[in-house]
């Protein structure tokens, strides 16, 4: 694909979108090029509708905005005219653009065309190539203004969502954890940050007894995967992240079996594939930061060598935990990942993300993930970043008050509290014990928000949720 740059459509031949506002319909008609009107008894813009006409050998694909328009809802309405109008793309496509845009609207809708080119039909015969994916395709912008540098970011920021779509969405007998490995030493060939891969007997010599105990019971050997991210221009000044993701990918609930639900277990990676997808995209737009992440990556599966329900196991961090249910497993591999990344990266800022309880599903639903951190500086600039591209985040409480719900009288922490209540901060709570009192460690429960139903496909799949907010998160920091 090739973008090029116009500033008027006289010598263009093609199909063109022209995004417009229902307040820019005036005197009953909508105005475009080549003295076209429409009657706005047939369009008004408003939100979610389109309109198509035919006109001077090119097709007009008006699309209505309705008078205000967010950033998610931007890019959702254009991923819709990408994956459902593709049959009029051909292979010379203009975005026609007027000064009422900003580079926020500009960067939503071409992230939003290039995500319509997602097919989560894996291993059909017939998958075809969406036209935007074809290196022969023209994309045109039809602006007074150079929105280039913009278009090529977004562009960055849908290969990076597009990467975790597939990622969740492939099966768990594809993507098992040395899939998960081989994909990061790939990526980070390809883009720039640097990979280690610590298997079985290295993990058992690093001391990393929480991390292996939840894989003991699959055939797929354990996979501790570590991210290294320094841009090619090292300031003094900067910042050092962490980020930690959790790589279940499947989840039977081990011996304490999943009675519920198995079937969208292979999503249960989308906190490490968010990771995954923020260093591909962090690399690409080579920020100035330096990132070390680690996505543990394990299959918690039903053996004769499952850990069991009450079992003592040790951890990276030193302290021994209680299992009271093998279905908590996600807290244990999170754990060790927390322990091993503060110990020997000591980052400033951390923030593990995981699709860690249904108890976040049921306190918010699918709007948006569970927030828990005690830094106000990070909070606000997670939200505010979160706001920002419509990946909201709420927070709850990490109030030591819940401490009661981890302790343990045989060691000196439990993995579940028991309780049918709060569970997500009782998850929280057993991951802080593992952050040494680090000052600046957010925890990002997804549950709700990292797979889910829609209009793309007949399925439950994935959103790739997080990818953009760490990114944002990080930028904004």
């Amino acid at each position: 694909m090739k973008i090029n740059t116009l500033s008027n459509l006289n010598h263009f031949s093609g199909t063109v979108l022209i995004p417009v506002f229902e307040t820019d319909a005036s005197n009953n008609h909508i105005n475009s090029y080549n003295d076209i009107e429409i009657s706005t008894k047939l369009f008004s813009a408003k939100k979610d509708s389109h309109y198509i006409i035919e006109k001077n050998n090119n097709i007009y694909i008006y699309i209505g905005l309705g008078k205000t328009i967010e950033y998610k809802a931007l890019k959702t309405i254009f991923r819709r005219i990408s994956s459902k109008q593709k049959e009029h793309f051909g292979n010379n496509l203009a975005l026609l653009l007027t000064d009422n845009f900003e580079d926020n609207h500009v960067e939503a809708m071409i992230s939003g065309l290039l995500l319509g080119t997602y097919n989560l039909g894996h291993f059909k015969v017939d998958r075809k190539l969406h036209p935007f994916l074809d290196s022969d395709f023209d994309f045109n912008i039809v602006s007074a203004k150079d929105h280039q540098s913009i278009a090529k970011k977004a562009l960055k920021i849908a290969k990076a969502q597009l990467s975790v779509y597939e990622l969740v969405d492939l099966p768990p007998n594809t993507v098992t954890p040395k899939y998960l490995s081989a994909w990061a030493k790939d990526t980070g060939s390809k883009y720039g940050f640097q990979v280690e891969i610590l298997g079985y007997e290295a993990s058992k010599i690093a001391g990393l007894g929480a991390f292996l105990a939840v894989g003991k019971g699959s055939e797929n050997e354990p996979q501790f995967i570590i991210m290294k991210y320094t841009p090619k221009v090292v300031a003094q000044s900067m910042k050092h992240i962490g980020l930690v993701g959790k790589g279940i990918t499947f989840d039977t609930g081990g011996l304490n079996i999943k009675t519920a639900g198995m079937l969208h277990m292979k999503c249960d990676m989308a906190g490490g594939g968010a990771v995954f997808g923020a260093m591909q995209l962090i690399a690409d737009l080579q920020l100035p930061v330096q990132v070390t992440a680690i996505v543990p990556c394990a299959e918690n599966s039903v053996d004769a060598k499952s850990f069991l329900p009450s079992d003592v196991i040790n951890s990276y961090g030193g302290h021994s935990i209680e299992i009271i249910d093998t279905d908590a497993e996600g807290r244990l591999i999170l754990a060790d990942g927390l322990s091993y990344l503060i110990k020997n990266f000591k980052p400033e800022y951390i923030v593990d993300i995981a699709t860690l309880t249904g108890s976040s599903v049921a306190t918010l639903g699918f709007e948006c993930g569970a927030l828990f951190t005690n830094n106000i500086e990070m909070s606000q600039k997670l939200q505010q970043s979160g706001d920002a591209i419509g990946e909201r985040l709420w927070p709850l409480p990490l109030w030591d008050a819940y401490k009661s719900d981890i302790e343990s009288d045989i060691a000196d922490v439990k993995n579940y509290s028991g309780k049918p209540v709060a569970g997500a901060i009782s998850a929280a709570k057993f991951l802080e014990y593992f952050t040494q009192e680090h000052t600046a460690w957010a925890h990002l429960d997804i549950a709700g928000v990292a797979f889910g139903d829609d209009e793309f496909a007949k399925s439950k799949h994935a959103t790739a949720y997080g990818v953009h907010l760490l990114t944002k998160f990080i930028e904004n920091l």
